[in-house]
């Protein structure tokens, strides 16, 4: 880059959330210039000591409206977006957010002349039985037929500090002597949340070719239950795994998923009739993480560096251990 040449800038929506800080950090690091898109700016400071002074900054923006998409990608070198919902509440439907909001982001990238990388999610498929999946699907055909260069990475359940998966069942096995499972032997294949923010940054960078779907996952496929045990053994806590029957699973899931703060929707009950591994046509492709060059990180590696505030005695050894 000459002297005289500015940073290029990246218009990242979603930027604030859990895969999104360390996306902006992974960018920040690279020397690009971040702006953060989000719904809510006044709750993006904690991003501002991952970069310089005046590198990353956050503007208001809403998928569900097109005109703060445009004002967000006005200028930008680079868009990324990595907005998605687990479940719906309110206005904030699969639609609006999923299908809506992709192909817009892509629009307004499009009219901008810039370059596009959208994240999706094993499974997106437009004709799944989930409403998440469908619609994961819909944007992804949205998002190539309007950009045909733009790259997609789907990845797998992703895990890290803040994580909602590992956590949320750490906590629960904490205080309950039973963790109760919905689809047991579902596959998933755990990608770490630094792996993932690589390959974006990766893309970003024009490493990874356009119009293609890169599936990202893990060294590790796991079943559920075999996620949990590994979850209990780092935290040192013996708990009974119940494995929830299907028909009890979605009977539960319409009697209490339309609740907020709800475990489990009917949706989320589908999604998880399906594996969520890597594809065997895109190991082939190496549309993977190894084919960008990245080596991925183990659960073991990562896991115990944040779940060990789950231990009887936290980071500190127990009375008879070495």
């Amino acid at each position: 880059m000459r002297i005289d040449e500015a940073p290029k800038l990246v218009t990242v929506f979603g930027g604030s959330g859990f895969v999104g800080r360390h996306v902006v950090r992974a960018l920040a690091n690279r020397g690009y210039r971040v702006r953060v898109a989000v719904r809510r700016p006044d709750l993006a400071f904690h991003l501002q000591p991952l970069g310089n002074v005046g590198q990353i900054k956050a503007v208001q923006a809403n998928l569900r409206y097109r005109w703060s998409i445009d004002r967000a990608v006005e200028g930008a070198d680079i868009v990324i977006n990595l907005v998605g919902i687990l479940k719906e509440a309110g206005r904030q439907d699969f639609a609006s957010v999923q299908e809506f909001g992709s192909r817009a982001v892509a629009e307004a990238a499009r009219a901008a002349g810039a370059r596009l990388i959208h994240v999706s999610a094993i499974g997106a498929d437009p004709e799944s039985a989930s409403a998440y999946g469908s619609t994961k699907g819909k944007a992804e055909a949205a998002v190539l037929e309007t950009v045909k260069d733009a790259v997609i990475f789907r990845p797998s359940i992703i895990f890290g500090p803040e994580d909602a998966f590992f956590n949320r069942f750490a906590a629960m096995a904490r205080l309950s002597p039973v963790l109760p499972v919905i689809g047991g032997n579902t596959r998933f294949q755990p990608v770490y949340v630094g792996d993932v923010a690589e390959a974006i940054a990766r893309a970003a960078d024009g490493k990874a070719s356009g119009g293609r779907v890169y599936e990202l996952g893990g060294p590790e496929v796991e079943t559920f239950h075999d996620c949990m045990e590994t979850m209990l053994k780092i935290i040192d806590r013996k708990r009974l795994i119940l494995n929830l029957p299907w028909f009890l699973a979605k009977a539960m899931a319409r009697l209490v998923g339309w609740l907020p703060g709800a475990p489990v929707t009917l949706d989320q009950v589908i999604m998880l009739q399906r594996d969520n591994v890597v594809s065997d046509d895109a190991i082939k492709a190496r549309r993977t993480l190894e084919g960008l060059g990245i080596v991925p990180h183990s659960m073991a590696a990562i896991l115990p560096s944040y779940l060990v505030r789950f231990r009887p005695a936290g980071q500190f050894t127990r009375k008879g251990e070495a």
